[in-house]
């Protein structure tokens, strides 16, 4: 009785990797077999024979087809193969089961592997080095990733496992050979003469997302070998997109890259589905050639290509290959890293293309392949489906005001650290302008819209936090890019966002109202304002450091309760609240136009001045604050209440110089040493001097007074409300006015008063500064002056101390008010045709004297 070497069980997985393929339904069934004749021939069959035959089947392929020559018979035929082990020879019985119709043939192949001098011991040794063990890899967050280690590699197989060379088959029996091995390496898998090559080791990812080389073992016919080359390749695609899918499919890589894959796993299951029915064409049909399988698959190979080409584009992008130029990017990343934390991002998010990036990739891919029609088609498919979760995010955030990003993918940012609670005491308004961004990979089909889906969103978030509007939700809405009714739920979303929020704001928050109240507290427009001044003179004499803020406070809250004023109907008189700012009013306004670089010029220090103030006094430094609650914080922000807050302060000063030279001349009107003339003529006639000057000046305070409240700020609010009018009028569906269209025409109309209040440019806050200073001073000159003129010091006529004052204040008036008028005739011809009235009013103030220039 022969002996025969035993072949261990792992020693079969390489050829039983199509192990668990089923047979498509169109392979035709095993032909008809009385099973009581099949027990009887394997009853015929040693048990040892039987055991041998199942090993050789396992061990190499047959490559046995159906050979219409034979004669077909009911019955299944023995085959027996002869076979040569170390320095015996066994013949084992092997049962193919054939196809009735193509017949049956029996096939005996004898290999001599072993020297015949081998002991069985060698043998043992041989088998015991090899020993494959597949094992369960460690869990990842794909769910559908394959947790079987890779299997070895068939180069690392022992000798007496290697095929028969190709050298020693026909050419038939190699072109049987390649096409079984075809149908494996199709699948993933390595055959008995296509393997893969040297250099790719599976057991790295990158390796796998790349795609394998592979190597045909030597002797294949030069005609087989070129049709084999270029079958290859599609086996090439199919492993790196396989490996790819595993890869993307992992949880850091968003629902976009998921839904992808889930669309590229589809079209490998029709792949394998036609390597199914290919391989049953092998097994049936005798004129199943190379060349036809090159036919059949062709179709097949250009989605491939396209599907690779894609997914190693998105692998070079997420860092999943190795790349020559990955040294020369931490730079470029640690500045994506310092970007994204800067816009309140994710840190992980930043090096992958993910969710917008994906859908520009596809898109731009899709215009560039619009000539094929094959591959349009399979990218249109793949853009639909990768752009279902997208949607689902878009609608959450369009109908609901919610963003349900865990990835962030999504084109809205959230940065949650940003409340509402800290809208009062925020001078960036950052909940309305930092709390919902745009990220920069917007998918083209929404590039155009992008303003429109943010405002949406951003307006549903307010109405929802203010729970005055029931979201239900919405069944009808477009579910990916391919449903043409996209860009209208997009404009439905936003039509229906911006009635909620415009009626809210205007009817149950009384904007209007809101802005009135404003306008009677901030541009002096009401009579409190006198009252108060006159009420609390004695505190805001005092530096602004020692002012009773109580005590002003309560003055406030006298005057604007008082019975018959304007402010005492006023429902939000309660919000108006008053404090000191120790920052003078041109030193705020210098380091804003340094800041918004609209002029480089800055103020001469303190110390450069006529005579410097010790410190601020409460007139300086008065202003009022005003307390609005949410959503109505989101207009009347902080930004908006400190512009508010400068044109108060700016008229306030005016006021307060008109105060001062209206005190002198009526102080120089009731006294007796300036209403009678004197015997010193020199003294009489500086007391002219001093009359004359102080009329130019208070002409010039009260011009500009009337200039800014009339032509500026009058004019300006009453276009502003014709505006507000037409936004409470309009018919909301229409879309013609927005709530940040609103919100622009209110920060315009401020902006618009700063502008022409000469408050925002440099220069010419420079010359009415430098103007406001000398009248300042003139007045308490004038004042000091009154007072020694009382005690009758008949010496002060003698010295030349007057005389040298009053030139030098007439020197320094004169001068820069001609160069206000000459700048006003420059920035009224280049910025603002409005400078042109206050040009003409000023323009007579110096008439007569040796600064009278040309007239404007």
């Amino acid at each position: 009785m022969s002996s025969s070497v035993p072949v261990p069980a792992q020693g079969r997985e390489l050829n039983d990797t199509r192990a668990d393929l089923r047979p498509h339904p169109s392979i035709p069934k095993v032909g008809s077999r009385n099973e009581k004749q099949q027990e009887r021939e394997r009853d015929q069959v040693p048990g040892d024979e039987r055991q041998s035959s199942s090993e050789c089947l396992t061990r190499g392929p047959s490559h046995r087809r159906p050979n219409p020559s034979l004669k077909q018979s009911s019955g299944a035929i023995v085959e027996r193969i002869s076979e040569t082990s170390r320095t015996t020879t066994r013949k084992t019985l092997v049962l193919r089961h054939r196809n009735a119709e193509h017949g049956q043939q029996t096939e005996t192949r004898t290999k001599a592997n072993v020297p015949s001098d081998a002991r069985p011991n060698d043998s043992a040794a041989l088998q015991s080095s090899w020993n494959p063990i597949a094992s369960l890899i460690p869990q990842t967050t794909a769910p559908l990733a394959i947790r079987i280690s890779v299997p070895p590699l068939a180069s690392q197989a022992p000798k007496f496992l290697q095929p028969t060379s190709l050298h020693k088959l026909t050419l038939e029996g190699q072109e049987a050979a390649i096409l079984e091995d075809l149908l494996s390496v199709l699948m993933g898998y390595e055959g008995q003469y296509i393997r893969f090559a040297k250099s790719y080791n599976n057991a790295l990812e990158h390796n796998r997302i790349a795609g394998p080389g592979f190597s045909i073992s030597p002797g294949l016919d030069r005609g087989l070998h070129d049709i084999t080359t270029s079958i290859l390749k599609i086996a090439t695609h199919y492993i790196a997109t396989e490996a790819f899918i595993e890869a993307q499919s992992r949880a850091e890589f968003g629902l976009v890259n998921h839904a992808l894959c889930a669309a590229i796993r589809k079209l490998l299951h029709d792949y394998l589905v036609l390597i199914g029915q290919l391989e049953t064409q092998f097994l049936t049909n005798s004129a199943f050639t190379l060349h036809v399988l090159s036919l059949h698959i062709l179709p097949a190979s250009r989605l491939m290509f396209q599907v690779y080409t894609l997914a190693h584009d998105i692998s070079l992008r997420n860092a999943l290959l190795k790349d020559q130029d990955s040294d020369n990017e931490f730079d470029d990343d640690e500045n994506d890293i310092l970007l994204s934390l800067q816009q309140g991002g994710d840190i992980g998010s930043t090096r992958f293309c993910m969710g917008g990036s994906i859908l520009t990739l596809l898109t731009q891919r899709l215009e560039i392949m619009a000539g094929d029609p094959t591959a349009r088609s399979l990218l249109s498919s793949l853009l639909n489906e990768a752009s279902r979760p997208y949607m689902m995010m878009l609608n959450q955030w369009l109908h609901h005001g919610i963003v349900k990003d865990p990835h962030s993918e999504f084109m809205i940012r959230e940065q949650q650290s940003i409340r509402r609670e800290r809208l009062e005491e925020d001078y960036t308004d950052e909940y309305w302008d930092r709390r919902y961004t745009i990220r920069h990979d917007i998918p083209p089909q929404l590039e155009a819209v992008k303003a429109k889906i943010l405002l949406a969103g951003k307006y549903l978030k307010v109405v929802r936090e203010c729970r005055r509007v029931d979201t239900k939700a919405i069944t009808d809405s477009p579910a990916s890019f391919g449903d043409v009714r996209f860009l209208e739920n997009v404009n439905n979303a936003y039509s229906r966002a911006n009635e909620y929020l415009l009626q809210l704001l205007l009817t149950t928050y009384s904007l209007p109202m809101r802005f009135h109240s404003l306008k009677h507290y901030f541009i002096l427009q009401s009579d409190f304002l006198s009252s108060f001044l006159e009420l609390g003179a004695s505190e805001l004499r005092k530096p602004a450091d020692k002012v009773n803020m109580n005590k002003l406070q309560s003055l406030l809250d006298l005057v604007v309760r008082q019975p018959g004023s304007l402010t005492a109907q006023d429902p939000f008189k309660e919000d108006v609240k008053v404090e000191m700012n120790p920052i003078s009013l041109i030193d705020s306004l210098t380091r804003v136009v340094n800041i918004s670089g609209e002029q480089s010029e800055t103020l001469p220090p303190p110390a450069a001045q006529l005579e410097p103030e010790k410190a601020p006094v409460g007139y300086t430094s008065l202003q009022l604050d005003y307390i609005v609650a949410f959503p109505v914080s989101l207009v009347i922000g902080r930004k908006t209440i400190w512009r508010y807050q400068v044109l108060f302060r700016y008229l306030l000063s005016l006021r307060h110089l008109e105060q001062q030279l209206v005190f002198n001349w009526q102080t120089q009107n009731r006294t007796s040493c300036w209403s009678y003339k004197s015997s010193n003529t020199k003294l009489e006639i500086w007391k002219r001097h001093i009359f004359a000057l102080r009329a130019r000046m208070l002409a010039f305070v009260q011009q500009l007074l009337s200039f800014c409240t009339s032509e500026v700020i009058e004019s300006n609010w009453q276009a502003f409300m014709k505006k507000l009018a037409v936004g409470e009028k309009t018919n909301f569906k229409t879309g013609i006015r927005t709530v940040d269209e609103l919100m622009q025409d209110h920060v315009d109309f401020l902006d618009t008063c700063l502008k022409e209040c000469m408050l925002t440019n440099g220069r010419l806050l420079k010359r009415h500064s430098k103007i406001a200073r000398t009248c300042t001073l003139f007045a308490l000159f004038t004042e000091r002056f009154s007072r020694e003129l009382e005690k009758g010091d008949t010496d002060l006529s003698d010295s030349g101390q007057l005389v040298t004052v009053v030139k030098r204040f007439e020197l320094h008036f004169g001068k820069h008010l001609q160069l206000l008028l000459d700048e006003l005739n420059y920035f009224a011809a280049t910025e603002s045709a409005v400078l042109l009235g206050l040009c003409a009013r000023l323009s007579t103030i110096n008439h007569s004297t040796e600064f009278d220039g040309p007239k404007c």
